[in-house]
């Protein structure tokens, strides 16, 4: 496989998240990453106040992108950066800095292409009932118009959010991640202001700007039963209304999946009227989309527990694992990809993510040699 396989439309990409790599120089204010993760709760002391330092290095960070020949930079806009309190006054600071980002880029032949919000809300919203209000929601719409009237004339395609199951379940039902809560029937309404923070969004940022390419970024996984078993083939459907369609329905077909509706009202999760979506908001967040972001890693494989509780399979047995134990199987992206395009028809979708992670470090020579990671892209691409 080369490059030249692929048609000249193809972009090659790589993305980052601001929390990860900027710091917090000039004025970012905190986030709910900042207090979940901050020194006593993580290993060695961690903290992201200096992170990478993409905040100063930034133009050496481009000028090895266009070494690598990349052709797309998907990276995250800090809400909180641009705005420290989450509403009100923008930190100018803040937004020169994306202002700088987006012309270095474009001076070295690549596109960049903002995401609004990956992950790092502002504390002071989530002191405020975070993702579980809908003035957050009101408030995402006020921060992507600050935004887009600074870099708007220069950004052609934006990205609302980055896999709202990760914000929803992972922030909200099981506490693995900011702001550290865990409560199911919050994570269902943090799920739905989310989704309708996107549509109404959409609907701004299309008024501003027409010709735009505007989308959203899930994280998908296939999900296959672990045996024909009723019961097994049960899970697996659980599994993808809870994963996928919870998300795909709603913005592909303006309604939540009536059988995941039921599993949760089944667990004592939320009511079958689901009281918190009001008048129009699924007509917003069916807002017509013109690309779907795709974010693949791993399928799950699902059976009956005890009592039938729908239970992941780990690990796979017989299959290639990466270092962090998540299963390596390309058909799985290809299976996704199609199902997408009969299913729900977006289009046009965009793989925003995918990658392994292998342990992988220098030889006594400096050099790495990365040939799992090699096959592993290999493999993607192939299939």
């Amino acid at each position: 496989m080369t490059e030249q396989n692929f048609a000249e439309s193809f972009e090659w990409g790589v993305a980052t998240s601001a929390h990860q790599i900027e710091g917090d120089a000039d004025g970012r204010g905190e986030s709910v990453w900042d207090r979940f993760a901050a020194e006593g709760h993580t290993a060695d002391g961690a903290h992201a106040r200096i992170a990478c330092d993409h905040h100063r290095l930034w133009r050496d960070d481009v000028k090895r992108m266009q070494w690598l020949g990349i052709g797309s930079y998907r990276f995250s806009v800090a809400w909180p950066r641009v705005m420290p309190e989450g509403t009100g006054p923008v930190n100018a600071a803040g937004l020169d800095f994306y202002d700088e980002l987006v012309d270095g880029l474009l001076e070295a032949g690549i596109t960049p292409c903002p995401t609004l919000y990956h992950w790092d809300l502002p504390q002071a919203l989530q002191d405020r009932g975070g993702w579980g209000s809908r003035d957050v929601a009101e408030a995402f719409v006020d921060y992507a118009r600050a935004v887009q009237a600074r870099l708007g004339d220069r950004v052609g395609r934006w990205i609302t959010h980055n896999e709202p199951w990760c914000i929803a379940t992972l922030g909200h039902e099981t506490g693995r991640h900011a702001p550290g809560l865990k409560d199911p029937a919050l994570a269902l309404r943090a799920a739905h202001h989310v989704l309708l923070s996107h549509g109404w969004a959409m609907q701004a940022l299309r008024e501003a700007a027409p010709q735009a390419e505007l989308g959203i970024v899930l994280n998908l996984s296939p999900a296959d039963p672990a045996t024909d078993s009723p019961e097994d083939r049960d899970a697996a459907r659980w599994f993808d209304g809870f994963f996928n369609r919870w998300y795909l329905d709603p913005l592909f077909r303006g309604q939540y999946p009536e059988d995941a509706v039921a599993d949760r009202v089944a667990r004592g999760h939320a009511e079958a009227s689901l009281p918190f979506v009001q008048p129009g908001d699924l007509e917003a967040i069916s807002t017509p989309m013109d690309f779907l972001g795709v974010n693949y890693y791993e399928r799950k494989v699902m059976r009956a527990g005890p009592g039938g509780k729908p239970t992941r399979v780990v690990p796979v047995p017989k299959e290639e694992l990466t270092d962090m134990g998540w299963e390596v199987r390309p058909q799985a992206l290809h299976d996704l990809l199609i199902r997408l395009h009969e299913e729900y028809a977006p289009p046009r979708i965009y793989i925003t993510e995918n990658g392994a992670a292998y342990s992988d470090g220098p030889d006594a020579n400096g050099r790495v040699a990365d040939p799992r990671r090699t096959d592993f892209l290999h493999g993607h691409l192939d299939a």
